[in-house]
């Protein structure tokens, strides 16, 4: 680990004033100049550990007065401050009563230890998940290098990577909470060092590989997310999620789908919000699942045929393959769960 800094922010305002680099100069092994922002710092401090970051400065934007606070309103719906810790999420009855999918993807992401220093707008924000992305020996596409070395025939360890849009990446993205985040439309706001805010929906924030492969999401250098919005939610929304994983105990996602449906009175879907974790470089908005659920009966029949139109697009790599049926067998799950 090299040397760095360390600088205790004051405020959002202090933080940013404090940045010295650009984007590109943040990312990897080949640049000591950076100044990064660290919050519960799981995600960043593995980064400096391998060498695949070497800041100059880390500036702590933990502390920041306002930035760990939930406020619910019926009417318009839920804030969650970007510093609030996963077990914060966890733990608040207001979510688990209106946005249960959320409550579900929030017990299902990590450790309870690691609950305890995760933050929200830190878990959206964190690096994909590759072992040749994370390796300090592999100049993977994502580093500016010449291959894929996941995607490889014969040698490439492939079996947890994306299975849909993986055309020049094939790695997966790391949050599982993201999944649930944008299946209820989730958005996320976004400070700039010139005072200005901005609210992304979750759908835009996230960068897919064949608009920028260096990219995974559109925040800048000097950018910190302050909060994510949910809107409130209808009388007759429902929604369910469910992670699979390789080891009972704490593990990355194998895939994860988040449903979220308003339902009528006689099991009709009346609009459907399916979201694939796990599946490709970007959490995944199933628009072929939505579409073959709306205005259908929640059924055993029409919850099959939703998950096997999800993975009409899928690509499986050579190892992984196994994730179609996976997928299908969750979705199907995650929609009967609901009825």
């Amino acid at each position: 680990m090299n040397k760095f800094s360390w600088y205790e922010a004051k405020s959002v305002e202090d933080a940013l004033q404090q940045v010295n680099s650009t984007v590109s100069e943040q990312l990897y092994k080949h640049t000591d100049k950076a100044s990064i922002f660290k919050s519960g710092g799981v995600d960043v401090f593995d980064w400096v550990k391998e060498g695949l970051l070497k800041p100059q400065k880390i500036i702590n934007i933990r502390n920041i007065p306002g930035l760990d606070k939930i406020d619910y309103d019926r009417k318009k719906g839920m804030s969650i401050g970007s510093n609030v810790t996963l077990a914060e999420i966890a733990s608040n009855p207001e979510i688990k009563t209106n946005y249960l999918a959320l409550h579900q993807a929030v017990n299902h992401a990590a450790t309870p230890q690691l609950r305890n220093m995760s933050t929200l707008g830190g878990n959206i924000a964190q690096r994909n998940r590759c072992w040749y992305f994370r390796s300090g020996d592999h100049d993977c596409f994502r580093k500016e290098g010449d291959r894929c070395f996941a995607r490889h025939s014969e040698t490439g360890e492939n079996e947890n990577h994306a299975i849909i849009d993986n055309g020049s990446c094939v790695s997966v993205h790391a949050s599982s909470i993201s999944t649930a985040l944008m299946a209820f439309n989730a958005s996320v706001v976004i400070l700039n060092s010139e005072g200005e805010k901005k609210k992304v929906a979750m759908d835009d924030f996230f960068v897919t590989a064949a608009k920028d492969i260096a990219m995974e999401n559109i925040l800048q250098a000097k950018e910190i997310i302050t909060e994510i919005i949910l809107p409130a939610p209808s009388k007759n929304t429902k929604s369910a999620y469910i992670k699979q994983v390789a080891r009972e105990s704490y593990d990355w996602s194998l895939g994860d789908v988040a449903v979220v449906l308003e339902v009528s009175g006689n099991a009709t879907c009346r609009s459907a919000s399916i979201v694939l974790g796990a599946a490709a470089p970007v959490p995944y908005r199933s628009m072929e699942a939505q579409q073959a659920l709306e205005n259908k009966t929640i059924n055993s029949e029409n919850a099959l045929a939703a998950a096997e139109a999800a993975m009409t697009i899928a690509r499986p790599l050579a190892k992984n393959g196994y994730k179609v049926p996976l997928f299908v067998a969750t979705i199907k799950q995650a929609i009967l769960e609901i009825s």
